[in-house]
């Protein structure tokens, strides 16, 4: 494990927005940053990142935390990959303690493979600029491409010789064979490790932190019987499904512009790349997956695929784009001239031209889809009413509110390009997605397990703006209190109750608030902060925010949000009022704790009333009045100081 120190270094020198800003695109409101939330659909922010507070919030799907856990989240990391992420970007040392056997061969192998791949990149480039073989082959090639030294150097590109080099020195600096043969860049045979992409140039693929974590090897001499390309296994650190090559490279590029170009090959975007068209990345030639879609979505809303005018790939990749709607993305398509491709479309006519061809010929996705598909049906209606039946299944994947209008808009175009009416094209997706609800509701009725999922998420902490409940409701909520108990001690522990206590002595020592809280996190970060407490610290938010249970952290990250702040002319206007009033936070909580109060009087009422409806005996009956009487005093009193009306 990581030391204590290590972890309070890293700590401390985080840089919430600087972390977070890596993934997603912030914008500056107020004192804090928006963007939209890398973890559910959303086309508006709701996204909230506070530096000072060191949070960040989403009030649409809830998710919250610090920058540590928003590595885990996003990235997949456990805490101590997080830390050891943060350790490298700050150039912090990490001291570390004993760890578990079986944790210890975890990490062990994922930081193997990044090891491997990470010499192995740089062997392949030093043999591309420094061998007489890689010179003569390898660099020639790439440069009868048209590809200069310094894009080559951008892209890391590299080259594979021909004499087992390599093999053999992996061996040689004792990298593990089994893992050698894990990542792809060898094949054992007859016990003999060889290189696998021997006479290749070797394309690097990135992760979005920028490790290497597979290779495209492309073969240069013809061979029918070798693949053209050989990609790396699927492993710990490399799933082709959740990868877009380039996108290291172009993810600033892509913000800058609020556009990303897709494009089918590795060659293609380093030609863009060197024509000054950044912004472009590369699927594979595989069908979009919803990762790729997702891995754009958080940089920018815009995609726009290119295709050359006789790719095989445009009919895979088509398939996938109904996940783009679903997804939120808005999507262009450009079809190159016959028989050009990116690379040599670049090559004739340079990058300016090229920039001004995507922006005359963009087209719209579901327009292009139904050309294609009413070209290839002709004349036959057969086909016909497949085209309308396949544009009607991608327009049924508009049914966010958002999506009303574009929906409708689309109707309108589709039906005139097909000759037929609105109403009838409009009930036809309605039933589409009248029967795909209905699919989701046998699957859901099927599947018990999923039903605390499905309903966690409709909650009403998932909405998508943030909402003020009514006081009757908070009232009646007995997570609001304790959530907002638990806040009162966090954020004003420190401070003087009165000149004899501080708060926490108050909450924690006359008031009890343990005895209230039944959430089982709240009640844990009470129970931390008493032994503190009893120690003689006095700790802050900042100390359970950073807490190495997340459970505890995204908590805390919670109890700290808040979705509005005070403008900017408010807090000018009465700026001398608010530097008055020191004493602020004993109104809050005040508030808060006659709330519970009241919540306990009420309780007190409930029970009361039940002994009255048991008919009980004469003298008992007085006792149960009189105390009655009290009660709904003491409740219209509560009620009086913190502004509720009660009813009599």
């Amino acid at each position: 494990m990581i030391s204590p120190d290590t972890i309070q270094q890293v700590i401390g020198r985080i840089d919430i927005i600087d972390i977070i800003g890596e993934f997603v695109r912030l914008k500056r409101r107020g004192a804090n940053y928006i963007g939209l939330c890398p973890f559910h659909d959303e086309r508006t922010p709701s996204f909230t990142v506070s530096p000072t507070k060191e949070i960040y919030k989403c009030f649409g799907c809830g998710r919250s935390g610090n920058t540590i856990t928003f590595l885990m989240e996003h990235e997949k990391y456990s805490y101590v990959e997080a830390i050891r992420w943060l350790a490298k970007k700050y150039g912090i040392e990490i001291e570390e303690t004993e760890v578990s056997p079986e944790y210890k061969q975890q990490l062990q192998t994922a930081e193997s493979l990044h090891a491997i791949n990470n010499f192995a990149q740089k062997f392949f480039t030093e043999r591309l600029f420094h061998s007489e073989e890689g010179q003569s082959i390898g660099l020639s090639y790439l440069k009868e491409r048209g590809f200069r030294e310094n894009i080559i150097s951008t892209f890391d590109l590299g080259y594979c010789p021909s004499d087992n080099s390599f093999s053999n020195a992996a061996i040689k600096n004792q990298f593990n064979k089994d893992l050698l043969v894990k990542s792809g860049l060898v094949v054992s045979r007859d016990g003999i490790l060889k290189d696998n992409y021997h006479e290749r140039i070797i394309f690097p693929i990135h992760n979005q932190t920028g490790k290497i974590i597979g290779f495209g090897a492309r073969i240069l001499q013809s061979n029918p019987k070798a693949p053209k390309y050989i990609n790396t296994p699927e492993n710990e650190i490399y799933n082709k499904s959740k990868v877009l090559y380039g996108l290291w490279q172009a993810r600033q590029h892509i913000g800058k512009k609020n556009e990303c170009i897709l494009v089918e090959g590795y060659t293609d975007v380093i030609q863009l790349h060197q024509a000054g068209v950044e912004n472009a990345v590369a699927s594979g030639g595989t069908s979009l997956t919803r990762d790729q879609l997702r891995l754009i979505k958080k940089i920018t809303p815009n995609l726009t695929i290119l295709y050359d005018g006789d790719s095989a790939g445009v009919a895979a990749t088509m398939r996938g784009l109904n996940l783009a709607l679903e997804e939120g993305l808005t999507v262009k398509i450009v079809t190159l001239p016959s028989p050009e491709d990116p690379d040599s479309y670049i090559k004739k006519f340079g990058g300016a031209t090229f920039e001004s061809y995507l922006l005359d010929h963009k087209q719209d996705f579901i327009l292009f889809q139904l050309d294609i598909a009413l070209k290839e049906a002709g004349g036959d209606s057969t086909k016909k009413a497949a085209a309308v039946k396949m544009i009607a299944d991608s327009l049924a994947k508009l049914i966010r509110p958002e999506d009303f209008t574009l929906q409708q808009d689309y109707v309108k175009k589709v039906a005139v390009k097909l000759g037929i009416e609105e109403a009838g094209l409009l009930n036809l997706i309605n039933n589409i997605i009248r029967e795909n609800l209905s699919n989701e509701q046998k699957k859901f009725l099927n599947k018990p397990s999923d039903k605390s999922d499905l309903l966690q998420s409709n909650s009403t902490e998932n909405t998508t703006e943030p909402t003020d409940p009514s006081v009757e409701a908070l009232f009646n909520s007995d997570k609001f209190h304790e959530r907002a108990m638990v806040r009162c001690l966090l954020e004003y522990g420190r401070k003087e109750w009165d000149k004899q206590k501080s708060v926490a002595a108050y909450l924690l020592e006359e008031f009890e608030i343990e005895e209230l809280i039944r959430d089982p996190i709240l009640a844990k970060i009470v129970e931390n902060y008493r032994h503190l407490y009893q120690s003689g610290e006095k700790p802050d938010a900042k100390y359970f925010l950073y807490n190495d249970n997340p459970e505890i952290s995204n908590m805390v990250a919670s109890l700290l949000a808040f979705p509005y702040e005070i403008s900017t002319g408010w807090h000018e206007k009465f700026k001398q009022d608010i530097l008055n009033r020191d004493d602020q936070y004993i109104s809050d909580i005040n508030s808060t704790l006659r709330y519970v109060e009241l919540k306990r009087v009420r309780s007190q009422i409930l029970e009361n009333e039940k002994a009255l409806q048991n008919n009980p005996k004469e003298n008992e009956l007085t006792v149960l009045l009189e105390t009655h009487r009290y009660l709904k005093s003491l409740e219209l009193e509560l009620a009086k100081q913190v502004g509720m009306a009660i009813m009599k």
